[in-house]
């Protein structure tokens, strides 16, 4: 009897063993195919990119020279010239923007992190993601009625008004989520040692929470520089030197619209060359951004 015992329960283990290694086998398989599967995901998320970047770097990177930054666009069907004024009034509309959307956003996001609480907060919360849906043709057509039709003219005013209220919802968001982030015991320290709410949102809570507040920044200038829709309405655009802040500025995007549309070879290589000036600028922000907080941090 002791000997089928034994034998039965040395069958039994042999049998579990092979069911374990069954089902590890089918475990790895599986998490290999999910792992091939989810490479073959993120090539094909990346691949738009990567060809979209190749393809502006290919047709701009041949126009590139000093004429480029440093002149104004040619006459329609003559060679030559450059997109420097665009470049110009690029940085005036985006800096207006900038100077407007960041301060106003961080502040609201601080107040509905760190004061605000209830019906109120989860309100502006819903505003801001609407806002975030909002078109930016419709931004454009809420700067013209306010600033164009009252002020007379386009502007780069106008223009950096407009491209400000596309930037405020993802300031907003990305500062409210970053404040969020920063542990409440930190907050519970700062207090003990005597400091005052202000006192700690502003020394400790904000310093803590700045990179992912530039990172949102970042995000939000790189929206507001490639916006097109929004400065036809009220920047509109000029072939010259930006004569003022109180006047039509030309800017990046809205020369890559009106170039690309053009029958005439020069126009069109401008264009593609404005296109990949917009990509580097893109670039140069996220890399300011990343020094910045980097120095910081550290």
């Amino acid at each position: 009897m002791s000997n089928i015992s034994s034998e039965g329960q040395t069958s039994f283990a042999s049998n579990t063993g092979s069911l374990k290694k069954v089902k590890g086998s089918q475990q790895s398989l599986l998490n290999s195919a999910m792992t091939i599967v989810a490479g073959a995901c993120l090539a094909i998320t990346l691949l738009p990119l990567f060809a979209v970047l190749y393809y502006v770097t290919v047709q701009g990177f041949n126009r590139l020279n000093l004429d480029l930054f440093t002149k104004l666009p040619p006459p329609p069907g003559l060679s030559g010239g450059g997109i420097a004024n665009a470049i110009l009034g690029t940085l005036m509309t985006v800096g207006i923007a900038s100077l407007i959307a960041v301060p106003f956003g961080v502040l609201a996001a601080v107040y509905l992190s760190e004061f605000s609480k209830g019906s109120i907060a989860r309100w502006v919360r819903f505003a801001t993601n609407v806002l975030s849906g909002v078109p930016s043709i419709i931004a454009g057509v809420f700067a013209y009625g306010l600033f164009v039709v009252n002020m007379g003219g386009f502007s780069a005013i106008a223009g950096g008004a407009a491209l400000a209220v596309l930037m405020l919802p993802t300031i907003v968001r990305t500062t409210d989520e970053a404040l969020q982030i920063v542990p409440q015991d930190i907050r519970w320290a700062s207090v003990g040692v005597g400091a005052s709410n202000y006192q700690t949102v502003l020394q400790v809570v904000l310093p803590a929470a700045i990179p992912a507040i530039l990172t949102g920044v970042t995000l939000a200038i790189a929206r507001a520089a490639g916006e097109t829709a929004p400065l036809i309405f009220t920047a509109l655009n000029s072939p010259f030197w930006p004569a003022g802040f109180d006047k039509p500025t030309p800017s990046l995007s809205v020369l890559v619209y009106n170039f690309a549309t053009v029958p005439f070879k020069a126009q069109k290589e401008l264009a593609w060359a404005a296109s990949l000036i917009l990509v580097f600028m893109v670039l140069l922000t996220s890399i300011l951004s990343r020094w910045a907080t980097r120095q910081k941090v550290y």
